[in-house]
């Protein structure tokens, strides 16, 4: 039924996968057709990145972030920074905290690591819980089973919440009190429309970022870490093994989508507002009150209702209408679904909007039929 649904007229739209529909900057481009001459672009650099690029990363982050004495490590993209640092952090069986719901990604990297999973609380506004994770700390310096490592996604990838400083700061507060790290992802600092974001910096803190989302850097993977100088080591062991280092031509482009600077990334972000407006009215046959998330990142999620199936709805709506969502489920959320309002630019994101309308329409009207 998919493969006799895809070849429909205008085949189907896709407000899933969690990317950008613009393209990098100007001189990101500019910089890989002068990089593809450079005789050292086929070289390896160090493991932990391309000097110039390492440098310009030091700089950012002292001006956009105020970290001043983190140490820097580019990476194939965040997955790949996660995966270095939860390698870098954790022993086996050793518990880490996620907030339900929660990236994916970052669950998988755990479950490689064969690490042991809490899986924490949230409030009704998708907000990590810090007084059940304050209990949940002390339970486990209690039981001797201490949380080792923390993990909060600012702002948050799946939920679409922006997570205010005053509850980064207490997460990194109990972290440092109870002896656990915190690694924040910061993947979308940018997309915080008009909101503060704030990276906390300290001893026991990582930070993680991204160009692929700002700079509409998804193929090229370059993620960076920014975290203390006692663990560079080790976090060395994870680089060389898995990477050796990064790609060098896509470091360069890096560079360039600096050069074009924050205000390049924020001026498409606040384009997003109207494709925000088309997603949520997309999802109003809910009810307002099941429609969560759009004050940070690129997401919004939607609760179904009591006893709805989210990954049957998402399969339905791309066979009967012709539009692609995220089931919840996959994020530690059943009964929700997640929906991107980034990924299509302008009619495209018209018509996906439409679909899904009509579809979670039809599904409250009179359930899912074929």
């Amino acid at each position: 039924m998919l493969r006799r649904h895809s070849a429909r007229e205008g085949g189907i739209l896709s407000l899933a996968q969690g990317i950008v529909h613009w393209s990098p900057p100007e001189e990101a481009m500019a910089a890989a057709l002068r990089a593809m001459s450079d005789r050292d672009t086929s070289s390896y650099c160090p493991d932990d990145g391309y000097l110039p690029l390492c440098d310009a990363l030091k700089a950012k982050l002292e001006a956009e972030n105020g970290l001043k004495q983190s140490e820097v490590m580019v990476t194939q993209g965040a997955n790949q920074a996660y995966m270095n640092t939860v390698l870098t952090l954790l022993d086996q069986g050793d518990k880490a905290v996620l907030f339900s719901p929660f990236y994916f990604n970052h669950q998988m990297a755990l479950q490689l690591a064969n690490a042991s999973i809490e899986l924490g609380k949230v409030d009704e506004d998708l907000l990590p819980d810090m007084q059940w994770f304050e209990g949940a700390l002390q339970k486990g310096a209690r039981d001797g089973e201490p949380i080792k490592m923390v993990t909060l996604t600012s702002p948050c990838n799946p939920t679409g919440v922006h997570v205010p400083p005053e509850t980064v700061k207490r997460c990194a507060a109990l972290c440092e009190q109870h002896g656990a790290w915190l690694v924040v992802d910061n993947t979308y600092e940018h997309f915080t429309y008009g909101r503060v974001h704030h990276a906390p910096e300290a001893d026991h803190i990582v930070n993680v970022f991204s160009f692929s989302k700002g700079f509409g850097m998804m193929g090229w993977r370059v993620g960076y870490l920014a975290y203390p100088p006692r663990l560079r080591h080790e976090m060395l062991k994870s680089q060389d093994t898995i990477a050796i280092c990064p790609t060098v031509m896509s470091q360069k482009v890096a560079i360039g989508a600096l050069e074009a600077g924050r205000d390049w990334v924020l001026e498409r972000v606040g384009a997003l507002e109207e494709s925000k407006a088309l997603v949520r009215n997309a999802l109003e046959p809910l009810g307002t009150a099941n429609v969560l998330g759009g004050s940070g990142a690129i997401y919004m999620m939607a609760r179904l209702g009591e006893g709805v199936n989210d990954a049957e709805v998402v399969e339905w709506l791309v066979a009967k209408h012709g539009v692609c969502t995220i089931p919840g489920s996959a994020c530690g959320a059943p009964g929700f679904i997640r929906v991107c309002y980034a990924n299509l630019a302008d009619e495209d994101c018209k018509q996906a909007a439409e679909r899904l309308h009509i579809g979670l329409r039809e599904l409250c009207e009179h359930g899912m039929r074929y």
